[in-house]
């Protein structure tokens, strides 16, 4: 970051008394302007959106200051053609948008289709809490997609591109000593037009393609940073060795005086590790005894406080670790599986797609964020693959709050038919790649990174892999989930619809089912539309999908034990737009399978199947010579001494 040369006129180390968590203030006659757009569906949550209170909860649990000033609200918005240059002045905005719902979705306001010759100019002022004079100033974006250029007052700062990740803007000198301050964002979005990552957005929904997002779709917000503070932190648990490796970056003016690190763990209020060191080092090992290990059936989190000090506390966070390996083992019969903590665990959860049917991108509240994970739990289910998207902070702290293991995609590209990746798409590519990897690392839940799926804009597999395991050394790589295997990375990984299956046993890889499934059914008056609604198979009630959904785990069960099913991933959390192969409705109203039963089928999952013993060689790994009749066979074929020799013959 830049160090501004501004200073606020009174005089520095004001206490800090206040923790502000709320949006700025804004008139009661701008309020009422919002309301959310006629869209096809809307949760029940929609009810508790309102302009003063737009997802007010911290953004950044693992790393919390006690100030912080939430800009989310209703901003200016317009709409204009993608080639010019005119900066917006007042009376040339189209109206208001709630800020941060996509401009496409219904919660904004707005629910007007962008495209890739338009961009959108946001504007919004707000006034700097008097309590932070003396402090550098951060503006924090949680994501625009895709191209944002921010400005400050006038003042222009550097364009961010990639639609996941989260930037971060010293915005000190920009800002004026007292009064209204002016936040101005333009952003443009080509979609399916260009060659980034993102994920299922068209601009022509369709089957298991979705409605486009433009612009801000998470928290946008500020917080006061004294001129040393901390810039990252990166937590490693180590489990064998039982430490915690904690490395940071700090922002220091004097580099040759390198502010102490204090970094203490605890146990509720009880202090279990302390250790010191200068920034710039190679990190703090903090001894972790007879650690509590995080596991979905026992998601301990330890809080941690770090300090930089030079003679006073200069900066302090506060944070939270589990202690947790992911890894591959081997069972008692030799099979490579997936296993937590040392030990094979068999890892059952649904597909994510992480769409909702009024915020698009965007949950609704904190509360609907957290209630797909309640769902996801209360069925019985340990895992989620967050499929193609990168979800808000929030998700992945409930998912730690409350065990939920992820397996996590990289947003995709999908390249259209007859192109190439360029090499700048392969570069956005992998620097998107590279910030997802370091904004999420220090979540507990996620055991294995996915980079690619499906052969969408896969590429260079071998390589992105060992990129992949250089930077996090510590989690699981799926080379690409179905269809498109490198033989590389950790896993071997299958789709297979409606299934189930497995892919052949490997030495060195465990086996997965990526995805299976996809059993639909709509529900009149929680679907997208009325009719042409979609499925891999569809029922008629739900006594049917739930009669179908108990027998494919069923079938499931079997393909755990010899034949070294690791996991598998149904299809799929929530009905999206046109695609009803949910588990639970696109507005969360209705679980359709009978609850009981399936978390019945879900929890079999974890029982050892019957062991299989191999009493005559199959066909699966070299044919066998068979002999068989389309006729009926006499009645003493099943016999020992019956001639087969008329029988036709051929390979198993």
């Amino acid at each position: 970051m830049t160090r501004a040369a501004f200073r606020w006129t009174a005089a520095a180390g004001l206490a800090v008394a206040l923790v502000s968590i709320g949006s700025t203030a804004m008139p009661r006659a701008e309020q009422a302007v919002w309301k959310p757009s006629a869209g096809p569906l809307l949760t029940r949550w929609a009810k508790d959106v309102t302009p003063d209170r737009v997802l007010p909860d911290y953004p950044r649990p693992q790393m919390v200051r006690s100030q912080w000033l939430n800009l989310n609200g209703l901003w200016d918005y317009a709409i204009v053609d993608r080639r010019s240059d005119v900066v917006p002045a007042s009376g040339m905005f189209d109206g208001k948008i709630l800020v941060p719902f996509p401009i496409e979705s219904a919660l904004s306001g707005v629910m007007k289709k962008v495209g890739d010759s338009n961009k959108v100019w946001y504007r919004r002022t707000f006034e700097v809490p008097r309590e932070w004079q003396g402090q550098r100033v951060l503006l924090h974006f949680g994501a625009v997609d895709f191209q944002a250029w921010p400005m400050v007052n006038g003042q222009s700062f550097p364009a961010h591109q990639g639609g996941y990740d989260a930037f971060t803007l010293d915005i000190t000198q920009a800002l004026k000593p007292d009064g209204p301050q002016t936040l101005m964002v333009s952003v443009w979005d080509p979609t399916d037009a260009g060659q980034q990552p993102r994920g299922k957005q068209v601009n022509r929904p369709n089957g298991i393609w979705y409605t486009s997002v433009t612009g801000i779709w998470q928290t946008v917000w500020i917080e006061p940073v004294p001129e040393t503070s901390i810039n990252w932190l990166l937590l490693t648990p180590d489990i064998d060795q039982g430490v915690l490796n904690l490395r940071m970056s700090a922002e220091q003016p004097d580099m040759e005086r390198p502010d102490a690190i204090t970094a203490i763990a605890l146990d509720g209020a009880r202090e279990v590790a302390r250790a010191t060191g200068r920034v710039g080092g190679s990190g703090l090992n903090l001894a972790i005894r007879n650690a509590k290990l995080w596991s979905p059936d026992s998601p301990f989190l330890y809080s941690l406080k770090v300090s930089l000090t030079n003679g006073r506390a200069t900066d302090t966070v506060t944070s939270y670790f589990g202690m947790r390996k992911s890894s591959l083992c081997t069972d008692a019969e030799g099979t490579t599986r997936m296993c937590l903590n040392n030990a094979p665990l068999f890892q059952a959860g649904p597909l994510d797609q992480g769409w909702w049917p009024d915020g698009l991108y965007t949950a609704p509240t904190d509360e609907a964020l957290r209630y797909d994970i309640d769902v996801m739990k209360r069925l019985g289910f340990n895992m989620a693959r967050k499929h193609v998207k990168v979800e808000p902070e929030r998700w992945y702290y409930w998912a730690d709050r409350l065990g939920l293991i992820v397996w996590q995609d990289m947003p995709s590209t999908v390249i259209r038919a007859n192109t190439t990746r360029t090499p700048e798409s392969a570069a956005q590519f992998e620097r998107e790649l590279d910030a997802l990897i370091d904004q999420r690392r220090n979540h507990p839940s996620i055991v294995m990174w996915v980079p690619f799926n499906e052969g969408w804009g896969q590429y260079d597999t071998p390589r992105i892999v060992d990129a992949v395991r250089t930077r996090d050394p510590s989690r699981l790589v799926d080379n690409a989930s179905g269809w498109t295997d490198a033989k590389v990375g950790d896993v071997s990984d299958v789709h297979r619809y409606p299934g189930p299956g497995v892919p052949p046993k490997e030495a060195a890889r465990a086996a997965v089912l990526g995805e299976f499934g996809g059993l639909g059914l709509p529900l009149p008056g929680h679907t997208w539309q009325e009719q042409a609604n979609w499925s891999y198979r569809g029922f008629t009630s739900q006594t049917e999908l739930t009669n179908a959904f108990v027998s494919l785990l069923g079938r499931l069960h079997p393909l755990i034990g010899t034949p070294g099913l690791s996991a598998a991933v149904y299809t799929q959390t929530t009905d999206v737009e046109i695609e009803v192969n949910g588990l639970m409705t696109y507005d969360r109203a209705v679980i359709k399978p009978d609850e009981a039963r399936a978390r019945a089928a879900i929890l079999a999952l974890y029982t050892p199947p019957p062991t299989m013993r191999e009493v005559l060689a199959t066909s699966r790994d070299q044919p066998a010579t068979w002999r068989y009749t389309t006729n009926a066979p006499a009645a003493d074929w099943t016999t020992a001494a019956f001639d087969d020799s008329t029988w036709a013959s051929g390979p198993g």
